[in-house]
């Protein structure tokens, strides 16, 4: 009995964190779509930003997305919402700045990021990455600008 009590309990509470906010200072980008945020406790946690994918550093536009990411959240606190960790254990987030914007959208609109459609279903998100490609912006202004999940296969 206490170890049916212990299982339906495990099961009841997994759906509780299934959603996680964290604040925190930014202290460090690692490229556009990774950086790290220093939260509460002073716990160091390495964010990853869900939905997008920015070009890697040496791509076309890979310093440009860091450049943009740094400008708008280094030294800044920010909110992470977050469901899940990533296989190299950083934190897959939504990341809402203090004006309530939020960084994955504006790295889409401003053309500096794929919508990465094999981990995010957002039509909203799609449209973002549509009107930026359509507008020539960023790396839409580039022919055959290559993704960055086929650049990293072919390393």
């Amino acid at each position: 009995m206490i170890r049916l009590i212990w299982i339906v309990g495990f099961v009841f509470a997994g759906p509780l964190f299934l959603t996680a906010q964290i604040s925190g200072k930014v202290t460090g980008v690692h490229d556009g779509d990774s950086f790290t945020l220093l939260a509460p406790g002073n716990v160091e946690m390495k964010i990853r930003l869900h939905g997008v994918d920015c070009p890697e550093l040496k791509q076309d536009y890979g310093q440009r997305a860091k450049q943009f990411t740094s400008s708008q959240i280094f030294g800044k606190t920010v909110t992470v919402k977050s469901s899940k960790k990533d296989r190299y254990g950083r934190t897959i987030g939504t990341v809402y700045l203090a004006n309530g914007q939020i960084l994955n959208e504006l790295l889409l609109q401003n053309g500096l990021a794929w919508h990465y459609k094999k981990y995010d279903s957002n039509a909203y998100w799609a449209q973002l990455e549509t009107n930026a490609r359509n507008a020539k912006r960023g790396l839409w202004a580039i022919s055959n600008p290559i993704p960055p999940w086929t650049y990293r296969s072919r390393k």
